[in-house]
């Protein structure tokens, strides 16, 4: 019975220094992997933000060109659409004249959309005739 009990308290305190020493093994172990692991999981966070950084980059370059692209189809547009003006113009000058004759037409142009009663006209001089008497005549009362 002596040895049994012996022998029992000494598997007792064989596993209770199995366990502390394990215990300090796994501690040592997590002191020395925990350092590694956080320099690599910064490494790969830096990794993607590099990546993010790069890919933002693109797209702001991309939509640089498009805009740039863009304005200058509107400038050629723009281009073209003046070139059809100017021969329009031309055409229509000819047509009349010469350009006295087409700004004369765009001027009566003018007077047939304008809404007044009262129209100025130049004389020999350049002025226009006023009216000057139209504002002095008063209304005739009626009896």
């Amino acid at each position: 019975m002596f040895s049994k009990s012996v022998w029992e308290s000494g598997m007792r305190a064989g596993g209770v220094m199995v366990l502390v020493i394990s215990g300090v093994i796994l501690v040592a172990l997590a002191m020395w992997i925990v350092p590694i692991y956080s320099v690599w999981q910064q490494e790969q966070a830096g990794r993607a933000e590099l990546v993010r950084a790069e890919q933002n980059r693109r797209i702001a370059v991309l939509e640089a060109e498009a805009r740039l692209e863009s304005e200058r189809l509107n400038a050629q547009a723009e281009v073209e659409r003046a070139r059809g003006v100017a021969e329009a113009n031309a055409i229509i000058a000819d047509g009349l004249g010469g350009p006295e004759g087409y700004l004369r037409y765009l001027w009566i142009l003018a007077l047939s959309e304008n809404q007044q009663d009262v129209i100025y006209v130049p004389t020999e001089a350049g002025l226009p005739i006023l009216e000057a008497t139209r504002g002095l005549q008063a209304p005739r009362s009626q009896n």
